[in-house]
């Protein structure tokens, strides 16, 4: 794959970014498509970029096994008969600090805030495989509940660091022709690690002490994400931002980050990738990445609009009902009189391989239709299946297929949009300088949306009933969709540095 020779002068690059180039707001089709002209479509071996997104994504899929063994361990963990304990009878209270990974996921992204750009990305990522194995083994031997506890807390801890270094490091060193694809991937591997944690779940239910096998389960895993990390090479782009920050040598980083990319992209000579390097090298230099990112640039110029979209996306993708719609399921499923709806462990599997199909989907046509598409056809139909939902426990209340329908519905549309494009735009919107931080908070935001929506339905569903409360949700996803429409920018098919430069 040869590179683009309209792309050879990085003077001609600096003018046409100069005057005015900027992402469409509108149609996604627009006529200036002067971007793509000016960076090289990069060489690549689709074989060496398998690895640096298969490790990272395992923090996704060991996020995903999380959520979904949870289910199961909950109801081991409070049987008389399976918990294997003599503490199994939990509070209301203890029942939720079973699920204290979601507590340590809000810790570590305020950690990431401070150290990600300190560590660069890949050390990030080996701090939350070894969290992540604590955290395992921690809950899974636990001989009382204080123990488990703070196992599930060291899980979470790996939970906000993975899930904020884990886009970065895909974003920065995949090919720009496939970074869609490949960041829409990740939320792939987190649908499949729930599926299997349903099906283990499901599987050890029954099992004496089962909940045990089921947190157990994830440490091979989080064994090969250690090693993997271990072996693959650092971002280039976080090495090139070190050395224009006078904080290693710019020389030896050059090299270093030619090195690296080499592996990245499967090339044996440097003086293939030597080009690409000295391309970001001046864009870092032309989009003023040279001093150390302060506490307050973070909501200033292009670092707040990237503020505003990467953190409006992940807080509209909860708020939406995310967490509410799929607790409701095995309710809906049982009205409609599915002979395995008692069973909330099969109910999961089933509506966990919904989730993967249509995941799957997004990630085949994300880099050919693009994110603006998707969001919003996708919001429309959680709009959609939001106000069915809620006109089933208003009105429809003896036609349970439709709460069927609006549930599939739902589960099909936010995977086809909220689920894969949020995370995706994230990792591309922020500019490098501030990207470990900015990216710490949109997290942060992600998982502080989903507690407040975890914790305010019971109370909210209670004060007003829960066909009115399905109709805020629909009303909220309607302003996502206006966010959507006037806010968010079309990334297809650009370079990180076009982004920035064009924010």
């Amino acid at each position: 794959m040869a590179d683009d020779p309209l792309s050879n002068s990085t003077t001609n690059n600096k003018i046409l970014r100069a005057e005015g180039i900027q992402l469409q707001h509108g149609d996604c089709e627009s006529e200036s498509t002067a971007p793509l002209l000016l960076a090289p479509h990069e060489s690549y071996r689709l074989s060496a970029a398998i690895l640096p997104f298969l490790f990272p994504a395992l923090g996704g899929l060991l996020y995903g096994y999380d959520i979904g063994a949870t289910s199961g361990a909950t109801i081991s963990l409070k049987s008389s008969t399976f918990s294997g304990t003599t503490w199994y009878n939990l509070s209301s209270l203890q029942t939720g600090l079973v699920s204290g990974s979601l507590y340590g996921a809000l810790i570590g992204s305020i950690l990431a805030f401070n150290i990600a750009d300190f560590l660069g990305r890949r050390r990030e990522l080996i701090i939350s495989s070894v969290s992540y194995l604590i955290g395992a083994l921690l809950t899974a031997a636990a001989p009382n509940f204080p123990i488990m506890v703070v196992g599930r807390f060291f899980y979470g801890i790996g939970i906000g660091l993975a899930m904020h270094a884990a886009p970065m490091y895909i974003a920065e060193t995949a090919p720009s022709q496939i970074r869609g694809m490949l960041i829409s991937l990740k939320e792939f591997f987190i649908v499949l690690g729930m599926l299997l944690g349903y099906i283990a779940g499901s599987l050890f239910v029954e099992v004496v002490s089962g909940w045990r096998y089921m947190y157990a389960t994830s440490t091979p895993l989080c064994l090969i994400m250690g090693i993997g990390m271990c072996w693959l090479p650092a971002s280039p782009r976080w090495l090139l931002l070190c050395a224009i920050q006078g904080k290693r040598n710019i020389m030896e980083s050059k090299e270093n980050a030619t090195r690296c990319l080499c592996r990245l992209r499967g090339q044996a000579s440097p003086d293939l990738v030597s080009e690409q390097v000295d391309l970001i090298l001046d864009e870092l230099s032309y989009v003023d990445q040279e001093r150390q990112a302060g506490f307050s640039e973070i909501f200033q110029g292009k670092c707040l609009k990237a503020m505003i979209i990467g953190c409006g996306l992940v807080f509209f993708q909860q708020v939406t009902g995310q967490p509410s719609v799929l607790y409701y399921a095995a309710t809906i499923l049982q009205s409609a009189g599915f002979s395995g709806a008692s069973d909330a462990t099969r109910v999961s599997v089933l509506l966990g391989l919904l989730k993967l199909i249509m995941t799957g989907v997004a990630v085949l046509v994300v880099d050919r239709l693009g994110r603006r598409p998707l969001l919003i056809g996708g919001v429309s139909g959680i709009a959609v299946s939001l106000f069915l939902l809620s006109s089933y426990y208003t009105l429809l209340k003896d036609a349970p297929y439709v709460a069927v329908i609006a549930l599939l519905l739902y589960v099909g549309c936010y995977q086809l949009s909220f689920g894969p494009i949020g995370w995706l735009m994230i990792s591309e919107v922020f500019p490098l300088r501030l990207r470990g931080r900015g990216l710490s908070i949109a997290v942060l935001v992600n998982f502080a949306s989903n507690a407040l929506v975890t914790f305010a339905f019971s109370p909210l569903e209670d004060l007003i009933g829960t066909g009115i409360l399905f109709s805020g949700f629909g009303v909220i996803a309607v302003a996502s969709l206006v966010f959507i429409f006037f806010i968010v920018p079309e990334t297809k098919g650009l370079t990180l540095e076009e982004i920035e430069a064009s924010l």
